[in-house]
């Protein structure tokens, strides 16, 4: 095994399992009524994720969308005998901003549902569509406790124009009254500034080096684990390029799609990786 620059901790590797029209960035150009008539590839990047995880020996949470789950039912069953962990990332990929307590209710109970049908096992985790449990939607919590859910990684502790709580807690804590832990996705201070590190875009804009910088500091400076994610569709760069998007958009989503897998292997090499469950759930 190659040797890892940290000693001995262990990290959660994610993966939210969507496919390209699914994302936030495109939804302006995709209509949500097209989506079964659009080329599906979702399953065939999320195999390719497996066989990545396989070959590096690191076992994961997927974060599995209802409407992947409904479609490939034996991607979910094939994720769980890989030994990873099978999570819940809500039913229709809508922000939770954009729901009422009641739509988020069902459409978490029924993705929760078609997962567990399909895996066999209970689903512990959830994280929402963009990390869209907000300020005003702090309220989704509660849904998740009620339901059943034993921790929740959708409040991402930084400033963005999407989503993010600035100053919520970088690390695992407990909402007061919530049987629930949270697992925010990890970020770093610098000089200051609470800086993203935990994946996706940044990890693909960002050169390596820094990024690996950032896990690593979190690792020995923090004495934290990291809690890193990505999406089938980043390794994925023959996919359909959507038109009229914004330029923000179309850098958000194409930019380094081709260098993705390979930062990837390098990732999973220098570090160690687990199951959310693995590293923050006990029992």
């Amino acid at each position: 095994m190659p040797e890892t620059l940290e000693s001995g901790v262990l990290n959660a590797f994610s993966v939210d399992v969507e496919d390209y029209f699914h994302v936030e960035a495109l939804a302006s150009a995709i209509d949500r009524s097209s989506w079964s008539s659009l080329e599906y590839r979702a399953e065939a990047s999320t195999n390719r994720l497996l066989e990545l995880l396989h070959a590096e020996g690191v076992h994961a949470t997927f974060f599995v969308l209802g409407w992947i789950a409904r479609r490939s039912p034996g991607l979910v069953r094939a994720i769980h005998a890989a030994g990873h962990e099978v999570a819940c990332h809500g039913l229709t990929h809508q922000m939770v901003t954009r729901q009422t307590p009641e739509q988020f209710r069902a459409e978490t109970l029924e993705s929760k549902n078609l997962l567990e049908d399909a895996a066999g096992v209970p689903v512990r985790g959830y994280r929402a569509a963009t990390y869209s449990i907000t300020r005003k939607s702090l309220w989704a919590l509660d849904v998740l406790a009620e339901l059943g859910f034993d921790y929740d990684s959708s409040i991402f502790p930084i400033r963005h124009d999407l989503y993010g709580i600035p100053d919520a807690p970088r690390f695992r804590y407990r909402p007061p009254g919530l049987n629930l832990l949270e697992v925010p996705v990890t970020t770093v201070e610098f000089l200051g500034q609470r800086l993203p590190c935990g994946g996706g875009g940044y990890f693909r804009l960002l050169p390596y080096s820094l990024f690996r910088s950032a896990i690593r500091r979190v690792n020995t400076t923090d004495g934290e684990a990291a809690v890193f994610y990505c999406h089938p569709w980043e390794i994925d760069p023959g996919q359909p390029h959507v038109a009229g998007l914004s330029l923000k958009s179309r850098f958000r989503h194409y930019t380094n799609l081709s260098k993705m897998e390979s930062r990837l292997r390098q990732l999973l090499r220098d570090f160690r990786w687990g199951r959310m469950d693995e590293v923050f759930v006990s029992g």
